[in-house]
């Protein structure tokens, strides 16, 4: 029996070695195909991260597809309004006196400053996908009221303003942006804006409002992978971007002084000075 036994382990052995040899050789296999599988997919993502990954992490973070590089309004050589008088003394000194820009800017802009009837605005977008395409800008109404009347500033220029590209009549039921040359159609009906990431693009306005006193900002629709996204784009300051009408009568009238901020002037002397309260009717 026992001579029995020892036969059969001798007759079992190389099979078990077999057994085990093969078992080495699927593992190493298996581990060779593993290394090409992992490193089939390594390409094929770095290929989708190079060509899309970057967007799909803007896009899972909340970045937006245009980012607003600079934004701006043109107070330096428009004349404005303001829709509060300035009635405190400190103020009124910084508005007549040697202050900087800058202080007499916060006065006005506490006093809600607005241009009259016609509003510059410059705007630099900047690509923040591969690929996109801005479809449409509209400038939407977000408050109407009557025109201001706090106060007048009669800006008298030097020279010509430069060209505007862009304009947009808040008076009318459905403002949109059109070319000069062709005011009665809308310029996103036949163009569009086409960026890549960091390109720049700079949008020069004009938008009016003679009726009414006019708060808005620019609702700007971008199609992006193939998907619409919309967003908006407020003044420098964060807030609504303003344009008012010519009012009747004003609390104060004032044109710039030689020595430096504003002096103070009649309603007559405004009337012969700024053309639209005459064209208006209103001296």
């Amino acid at each position: 029996m026992a001579k029995a036994r020892q036969k059969r382990r001798a007759a079992s052995a190389p099979q078990a070695e077999e057994s085990g040899g093969w078992k080495s050789l699927r593992t190493w296999l298996a581990g060779i195909l593993s290394a090409v599988i992992v490193a089939a997919v390594g390409v094929v993502f770095t290929a989708w991260f190079n060509a899309r990954g970057p967007d799909a992490v803007d896009s899972i973070s909340g970045e937006p597809p245009i980012k607003v590089g600079h934004v701006a309004v043109d107070y330096a050589a428009q004349d404005t309004t303001l829709r509060q008088p300035v009635t405190d003394p400190a103020d009124r000194a910084v508005l007549l006196g040697g202050a900087s820009g800058s202080r007499r800017d916060e006065v006005m802009a506490r006093h809600d400053w607005a241009p009259l009837e016609t509003g510059d605005l410059t705007v630099v977008l900047v690509g923040n996908r591969s690929s996109l395409r801005i479809v449409d800008i509209q400038p939407r109404v977000l408050d109407r009221k009557p025109v201001s009347d706090g106060a007048l500033f009669i800006y008298t220029p030097a020279g010509e303003a430069d060209t505007i590209e862009l304009s947009a009549d808040l008076d009318e039921p459905t403002p949109r942006f059109a070319t000069p040359k062709d005011p009665d159609t809308s310029y996103f009906r036949k163009k569009q804006i086409d960026l890549k990431r960091d390109e720049r693009v700079t949008l020069s306005m004009t938008v009016t409002g003679t009726a009414a006193y006019y708060a808005f900002d620019l609702l700007v629709t971008v199609l992006a992978a193939d998907q619409t996204e919309q967003m908006t784009i407020q003044g420098p300051d964060r807030t609504p971007f303003r344009v008012t009408g010519t009012s009747g009568t004003y609390h104060a009238y004032y044109t710039t002084s030689p020595l430096g901020g504003w002096q103070p002037i009649s309603r007559s002397d405004a009337c012969a000075i700024e053309r639209k309260l005459a064209k208006a009717g209103k001296c």
